[in-house]
């Protein structure tokens, strides 16, 4: 079953259908958000430039989280490029909002990518 709802995603784009696999994506980031959250404080993964996360740090286990945790954003941006028809030039649109909206949301001290590729801590 298609759910047909709105979904609004930096503040730009919305998810017009969810379906199965958007679905299995958000439910997935939720459940790793803690995780997700606990590795960005410590130091291990931080936002890059592209609106995915990235580990600073040899650790086997939050490479694991980070593939999990892009592999599901990437999804979620692909399923914004299609549903908005954003064209060819879409999923870089994307991910340069979601990095501006990530980079934003950063807590004090996390690792956050600049548009130009340096890092820093915000």
């Amino acid at each position: 079953m298609m759910l047909v709802l709105p979904l609004c995603f930096a503040g730009k784009y919305d998810l017009k259908k969810i379906t199965p696999e958007i679905d299995r994506a958000l439910k997935s980031r939720q459940a790793r958000y803690a995780r997700v959250q606990e590795l960005k404080k410590s130091g291990v993964i931080g936002e890059d430039n592209r609106g995915f996360v990235a580990t600073l740090r040899s650790d086997a286990k939050a490479a694991d989280i980070a593939s999990a945790e892009n592999r599901d954003r990437r999804v979620i941006y692909q399923a914004l490029v299609d549903q908005n028809a954003l064209g060819p030039g879409g999923m870089a649109e994307v991910e340069r909002v979601f990095a501006e909206v990530q980079r934003d949301k950063a807590s004090p001290g996390e690792n956050v990518q600049t548009p130009s590729g340096r890092w820093e801590k915000k």
